[in-house]
């Protein structure tokens, strides 16, 4: 069983899940491999507590463009990624702000 959303991968896997498939894992994949692995190792209350972040990105992803929030996130990282192609937007300065304020929330927390 996979989880098709970045909102549930740690209770999929609570109940016999094997991994999900999401947009947000491309712009915190490491935050992401670390659920993976928590879930994996049944670290139940450090998924939990890792799900929350990811959680907030995820709404994030689901309120603009998935395109644009992926290619935004990577460019407050650094990435040269451009804007995604016509006729999806580019993340607006509002979701942009909100895309870094997530991102920052989760800097440290796949250490």
């Amino acid at each position: 069983v996979f989880a098709a959303s970045a909102h549930v991968p740690a209770a999929v896997m609570l109940i016999g899940g094997v991994g999900w498939m999401a947009g947000p894992a491309c712009a915190v994949p490491r935050e992401s491999v670390r659920l993976y692995e928590l879930c994996r190792d049944g670290r139940w209350p450090e998924a939990m507590a890792l799900q929350q972040p990811l959680w907030r990105l995820n709404e994030l992803f689901a309120a603009h463009s998935l395109a644009a929030c992926i290619k935004g996130a990577l460019q407050l990282q650094g990435f040269a990624v451009g804007d995604p192609l016509p006729p999806q937007p580019p993340l607006s300065e509002a979701g942009r702000a909100a895309v870094a304020e997530a991102l920052d929330a989760m800097r440290g927390l796949a250490a």
